[in-house]
């Protein structure tokens, strides 16, 4: 006979469940084929595969407990008592639970497909209650069914069902594993929580129950992951372009409504639970906190994505907050490389519109400000590197779009240029707040790399590419950085000066200070106070006046090291200079003559011995003297700014060095000038409207300060005053070259020859005198002739022994440049030779010609002609 193909419950008789109801008990007339087989009462010798137990006294143990948990009615709920039984069989047989997860997900199935969400309900339950209980090796299948009882049910499209999936999931994730799982996979997961992430169900409670499912599913996943020993596959690329976007999409819809709404409160322990933004901001942050060194790029790179997809860099507040949470989530020693991605993004969008780029390094500016109170990272020259390239190329469009709209001045073209300004200045805070915040070793080498990025006219010793950018252009991108220049030095406190101002700084520094451009100078000397000023004076010195009691400005300084002294000796003269050159500039505006103010002040605190003192006087006494004589043709107003200087800072220093000689003869003068010369003073030259005079050389002596009565005053302090006698001059550099400056020079007397024309005769004419017994008597006695020679030769000595060095080697460095500049024309008189009268030689068609050249028609050397 052939095997039955149908249950027997098919071919038996309904009656027999209630002849034999203990023997047919759970059994219901068409239940369907298990996997279990069957032997029909009755049919002796039929095997029936793949029927179900319609006996319960034969079908399996663990079949029977999972089937009593069900009750008649689904409402009734899970059955407690047979719940017990089968957590008590599971947890005494564990090798059963891979069964009992089987037959759940069977039932589960059929119940899914049928629609049958009360029993659903149970199944879901008995599952978790298993779960719970048991902790063992053996629970590794039973994970395997219960993982794919939750896919089914996110599957479904029914919202309930993906909600209690992924309760069940989130508890399932929370259990700790005695040993890892090497095949399990949770891609499915990651993508189908991402979906859920992104609900856009009509009705709006239900996609935020949605939303917060599968943010709570992310979650899970992230937890599970990382606890597991396979945690780095859920850094994978695919998996996190799938959850960081969700996230984001969730925390971009509530800072939407917050920025309509108003500033956004505190979020309550409830609404933590119930706000999907917050729930999503949570898990960011969980998932950031658990990213190491080598999957922070793999969770950077999709929040750059998702900012550029949205067009959320402008305007750019998402934007700052997200990195702000990056930047407070990761550890601090990944910090840098968050700042290394940002820069990286910054490279592949240089072409986008300035907005962007602005809005990009704004986030940039507020990741550095973060990541100053942890590690920076090694690659500092790199950030800088690029952000001044991004400097250099946003000046760049900027002088691109003047050229273009020469001609047609439009609202466009002033809107992108204002655009790129903001770039630019952004470029400048950040590098200001990144180089702020270095140590002093790496502070130093980036004010060493920007200092040689600065381009100087007539050199080629800058490393940035300015062919492109014209003059106007290679200004601005001058003034850039200098301006970043001036925020990296602010705050910066040396120890020594020479560690601040070091030589191969100091001279590239003073460079710009040279420049035809006020603004220029007034950056450098901002960034030379900076440096110069260890102790904080700068607030109590600014502004140029007349200070009545120095002594209430309470100035803090210290006595002069022996480092700093060092440095005055070889620097000092340099100092001088570019102070002394900067006073005389033609487009000095009212700051300019302040900031040089301030830079005698800030010298005199940090860093006057004696010797600087009286170098300072002699700068500011021939400062005083090149106001009078006006030898470079200066205007009125700037004459009487200098002397305003003058007063302001001797009046200053003698206070300072508390003489009271040199403080009598300084207050003397400026009540006198108060009273006859009020111009003189700062408080009223730099007035919007001050007479001035038409000219200085009629006003007396009483105006000015007196070099005599200054020697005197401080000799009998215990000064060496000889060096005051010697004028100021200022060092002879290769800087006024590079910086287009007619240089200073001494005037060297030279001898030449007589020259044709002049007759010897008519100079001993007119220097004849009456001829007296008195004048013979002095010419034949040669004593006078003696002691002049003396005194010529007693000066000389006395120059030398008493001179700076620097002044000595600047005059005798002027005198060989002249001298050197006399032999270069001879030289190219003769360098070439004289035309030959036997002709010169040419080759024509092959053979050697000679030409003569007529006598009358050479032209000799003027030194051949006599």
């Amino acid at each position: 006979m052939p095997a039955l193909t149908r249950p027997p419950c098919c071919y038996l008789n309904k009656k027999l469940h209630l002849l034999a109801p203990t023997i047919f008990s759970g059994c219901p007339p068409c239940l369907e084929c298990s996997s279990s087989s069957f032997l029909p009462p009755g049919f002796p010798g039929f095997q029936v595969p793949g029927v179900c137990c319609c006996c319960a006294a034969l079908r399996p143990r663990y079949k029977r407990l999972v089937d009593n948990i069900f009750p008649e009615d689904p409402k009734d709920g899970l059955v407690k008592a047979d719940m017990e039984k089968l957590t008590f069989y599971a947890v005494s047989a564990p090798e059963k639970l891979d069964r009992i997860g089987s037959y759940l997900a069977d039932r589960l199935s059929r119940d899914v497909v049928r629609h049958r969400s009360g029993y659903v309900l149970i199944a879901m339950e008995a599952l978790d209650q298993l779960l719970m209980a048991c902790h063992s090796q053996s629970i590794k299948p039973f994970v395997e069914s219960f993982l794919h009882m939750v896919a089914k049910l996110l599957e479904s499209g029914e919202p309930k069902l993906q909600v209690l999936g992924t309760n069940s999931f989130v508890k399932f994730a929370n259990i700790e594993e005695d040993t890892p799982s090497y095949h399990r996979r949770y891609d499915f997961f990651v993508s189908r929580f991402s979906a859920m992430c992104h609900s856009c169900h009509s009705d709006p409670e239900i996609w935020k129950e949605i939303r917060i499912a599968g943010i709570r599913g992310i979650q899970g996943v992230v937890r599970k992951t990382v606890n597991d020993e396979l945690r780095a596959t859920i850094w994978e690329p695919q998996h996190m372009d799938k959850i960081v976007p969700s996230l984001l999409f969730n925390m971009q819809k509530t800072e939407d409504i917050d920025s309509r709404i108003g500033p956004p409160s505190s979020p309550s322990e409830g609404d933590k639970e119930e706000n999907p933004a917050v729930l999503a901001e949570n898990c960011f942050r969980e998932l950031l906190g658990r990213a190491t060194y080598g999957n922070m790029s793999n969770a950077v790179r999709p929040v750059f994505a998702h900012l550029d997809n949205h067009n959320l860099w402008d305007p750019n507040e998402f934007a700052v907050h997200c990195f702000k949470i990056i930047m407070y989530s990761i550890q601090a020693q990944y910090s840098h490389h968050v700042i290394q991605e940002t820069l990286g993004h910054l490279d592949a969008r240089k072409k986008d519109s300035p907005r962007v780029r602005a809005g990009i390094i704004q986030v940039l500016l507020e990741a550095v400000a973060i990541a100053a109170k942890g590690s920076i990272g090694p690659t500092v020259l790199e950030v800088f590197n690029t952000l001044l390239k991004h400097l250099r190329l946003s000046v760049e469009f900027e002088a691109g779009e003047r050229r273009g709209s020469m001609g047609s001045v439009t609202v466009s073209t002033s809107t992108k240029d204002n655009d790129e300004k903001i770039v630019q200045n952004a470029i400048i805070q950040t590098i200001g707040f990144f180089g702020s915040n270095l140590p002093d070793y790496q502070r130093s080498e980036i004010m060493m790399f920007i200092m040689g990025k600065v381009p100087v006219f007539g050199t080629t010793t800058h490393t940035l590419d300015t062919s492109q950018l014209g003059e106007l252009g290679t200004r601005r991108i001058q003034i850039m950085l200098l301006r970043s220049l001036l925020m990296v030095t602010s705050g910066y406190k040396a120890k020594t000066i020479v560690t601040a101002l070091p030589a191969p700084f100091l001279d590239p520094l003073l460079s710009p200070s040279l420049m035809e451009d006020y603004e220029l100078r007034q950056l450098v000397l901002e960034i030379l106070h900076n440096l110069l000023d260890r102790h904080d004076n700068r607030a109590k010195l600014r502004g140029i006046r007349i200070i009545p009691d120095v002594g209430d400005l309470k100035i803090k300084r210290e006595k002069i090291s022996r480092q700093d002294a060092s440095f005055m000796k070889k620097n000092g003269q340099l100092l001088y200079r570019h102070i002394y050159l900067g006073c005389k500039e033609e487009d000095n505006v009212q700051k300019n003559f302040e900031l040089l103010y301030t830079s005698l002040a800030l010298i005199t605190i940090e860093l006057a011995n004696e010797e600087v003192v009286i170098d300072l006087i002699r700068v500011a006494i021939a400062l005083q003297d090149n106001a009078i004589l006006n030898e470079d043709n200066l205007p009125m107003f700037h004459r009487c700014a200098v002397m305003a200087l003058v007063g302001a800072y001797l009046n200053f220093l003698s206070q300072m060095i508390a003489v009271p000689a040199f403080y009598q003869h300084v207050s003397k003068v400026i009540e006198t000038r108060t009273m006859e010369a009020p111009y003189f003073l700062p408080e009223h030259i730099f007035r919007d409207k001050c007479m001035l005079p038409k000219s200085l050389e009629k006003h007396e002596k009483n105006l000015y300060f007196l070099t005599n009565k200054i020697a005197e005053s401080l000799g009998g302090s215990g000064y060496s005053v000889e060096r005051l006698t010697v004028p100021y001059v200022p060092q002879v550099t290769d800087e006024d070259r590079l910086s287009r400056r007619k240089s200073i020079v001494d005037t060297v007397s030279i001898q030449v020859d007589i020259l044709p024309g002049s007759n010897p005769v008519e100079d001993v004419v007119t220097a004849t005198e009456e001829i007296t017994f008195e004048a013979l008597k002095k010419a034949i006695d040669t004593n006078g002739m003696e002691e002049q020679e003396k005194e010529k030769r007693r000066l000389v000595i006395e120059k030398f022994q008493k001179a700076p060095f620097e002044e000595i080697a600047a005059q005798c460095e002027s005198k060989a440049n002249f001298l050197h500049d006399r032999l270069a024309q001879i030289l190219e008189l003769t360098i070439r030779p004289p035309p030959s009268p036997s002709g010169t030689l040419t080759i024509t068609s092959g053979h050697a010609q000679y030409q003569s050249v007529p006598v009358y028609e050479m032209k000799f050397p003027d030194l051949c002609v006599y």
